[in-house]
């Protein structure tokens, strides 16, 4: 587990540059929350870098902690948006114990919102053909 007082900034050793004038507000966000210690990541935090994959080796066990707590966990798009941004991840690159907690969190979820359930069965076809 990294030290949860260091940014993206710092575990990763790459400080982002300032994002110009005309950025828009996504890569602005981007960008503060690459700076923001990770302690102070609340779930759409991690919606946001985890949609937008970024940070994922020290975001992912973050956002699982929060998703075995609360499934439909809420940033502030839906409820679930949290895990339908970690489901959208590349899996074929994660490592085999985060893939296991995801897939004990979506056993036996059945979502009604069709956009999570969608992401819920990718995933699981994925997981079954692995």
């Amino acid at each position: 587990m990294p030290d949860l007082r260091l940014s993206l900034d710092n575990l990763e050793d790459e400080i982002w540059p300032e994002p110009g004038a005309n950025a828009t507000y996504l890569v602005r966000r981007c960008t503060e929350l690459h700076r923001r210690p990770l302690e102070e990541f609340d779930t759409e935090d991690l919606r946001i870098m985890l949609g937008q994959q970024i940070g994922v080796p020290y975001l992912l066990p973050l956002a699982l902690d929060v998703l075995e707590k609360e499934p439909l966990a809420e940033g502030d798009m839906f409820p679930g948006d949290l895990l339908a941004a970690v489901l959208r991840l590349d899996w074929s690159v994660q490592r085999r114990d985060l893939h296991e907690r995801v897939t004990a969190i979506v056993r036996n979820l059945q979502p009604e919102d069709p956009y999570l359930a969608d992401a819920i069965e990718s995933f699981r076809r994925t997981a079954a053909g692995s």
